[in-house]
């Protein structure tokens, strides 16, 4: 199985494009279309969304994503190898996922290696349908990592500042994700169950409760999701419209005990 996760959209050709590549270097491939939504350029936001689909997937599925600003630049083209694979660009999108595979070996991929397995060309501005695309295809059909690249170390990755700052009893957050309901996920994990969350910089401090509709509509509250990160929300309304928050922003909070 390999699952897909771009910013490329839906409009034109891309996603197809990539599609029928990867089919035809492994026409059996199983392939599971995550999102191809992430906001255009977003590399965070991608990782987030990699990282749930990676948290349910059984061991050895093949995980492409291509959020990838730096096409066509020096920026590497990797494998990481563990109980599953993440076949991205090496410019932080795999900081999430990576967590939960077990992660044992890098491999930087050598175009010209995918080239032979493909034939065509490698476009300097589409390595989705030309490099990650097909290497996560060939992965699927049981070639080895080492058959498309060469070992590189594992602390040589580029990895994304999400680690939370905590100051005393307050947390400097960062919104990695903002879903079509506005709800904002900020990023937190394994800090309890507060009675109420702080909002310093509104000068709020909204219930902490377990699902949207314990609140009246229109209100405010703090959950833990389906995701298990702090989520700030508001019932049949968008958290992120209420606070102006956009992906990246920072957010200090305090946990009410």
């Amino acid at each position: 199985m390999i699952t897909l996760t771009t910013d490329f959209g839906l409009k034109g050709p891309y996603v197809g494009e990539m599609k029928v590549a990867m089919l035809r270097v492994n026409p059996v491939a199983v392939l599971v279309d995550v999102t191809h939504s992430v906001t255009r350029h977003s590399i965070i936001e991608g990782s987030f969304v990699m990282e749930q689909v990676v948290k349910y997937s059984p061991k050895g599925t093949v995980h492409v994503g291509v959020i990838d600003p730096g096409v066509g630049t020096s920026r590497r083209a990797i494998i990481i190898e563990g109980e599953q694979f993440l076949v991205v660009p090496d410019n932080g999108l795999a900081t999430l996922p990576m967590k939960h595979i077990k992660p044992r070996a890098v491999y930087e991929i050598d175009f010209e290696k995918i080239k032979r397995f493909t034939g065509w060309r490698i476009s300097s501005t589409f390595h989705g349908r030309d490099i990650f695309g097909p290497a996560g295809a060939l992965l699927d059909a049981g070639h080895s990592p080492e058959e498309l690249g060469r070992e590189i170390p594992l602390e040589s990755l580029i990895r994304l500042e999400v680690e939370p700052k905590k100051e005393g009893e307050i947390w400097k957050l960062k919104v990695i994700y903002i879903d079509d309901f506005g709800n904002v996920i900020l990023n937190l994990e394994d800090y309890g169950r507060p009675k109420a969350v702080e909002l310093i910089d509104f000068g709020l401090t909204i219930p902490y409760l377990e699902t949207y509709g314990l609140v009246k509509p229109g209100e405010l509250l703090a959950l833990p999701g389906s995701h298990d990160y702090l989520e700030i929300a508001v019932n049949q309304g968008s958290g992120a419209e209420r606070l102006g928050l956009k992906v990246g922003d920072e957010v200090r909070v305090r946990l009410v005990q």
